[in-house]
């Protein structure tokens, strides 16, 4: 077993999931795409794709051989997720991107505050003008407004 052949075996797993949990809502057509329309595209391409890998991932490393030394990153942007989950209804949207990526930008990749503040700044609030006014998504507000 490769890393490769892994991988594409759990998306392949994910596809299937989500197609398998689509077929409760509406398919809808081309034209009137229901809600189940894009989710099902996208893990179709998904199936596609990881299928695809799984055939053609004969020169990647056997699983064995792989050393992960990264963990730690990866248990950071785990941790940042959990948090976003659990602080997106109470704090409202912008401000739980805004110090998620501070915190991944600062703490994980180890950048300086004024990059990770501005950063994460602009993407907080300019997503959230983009969904919000623009696209007319409703995300939440959080007791302060924001």
């Amino acid at each position: 077993m490769t890393s490769d052949r892994l991988s594409a075996s759990i998306l392949v797993l994910f596809a299937l999931l989500v197609i398998l949990e689509s077929r409760h809502l509406p398919l809808g057509t081309f034209r009137q795409p229901g809600p189940a329309y894009v989710p099902v595209l996208l893990a179709s391409l998904l199936l596609i794709f990881g299928v695809l890998l799984m055939l053609t991932a004969g020169r990647a490393p056997a699983l064995s051989s792989v050393r992960w030394t990264e963990w730690h990153h990866a248990l950071a942007i785990l941790a940042a997720c959990v948090f976003a989950v659990f602080a997106i209804e109470r704090l409202g949207y912008r401000l739980t991107v805004l110090f998620m990526l501070a915190f991944l930008l600062k703490v994980v990749e180890k950048r300086g505050w004024a990059l990770s503040l501005v950063f994460a700044s602009t993407l907080a609030f300019g997503s959230y003008f983009l969904f919000y006014t623009i696209l007319r998504v409703p995300l939440p507000q959080g007791p302060w407004g924001f």
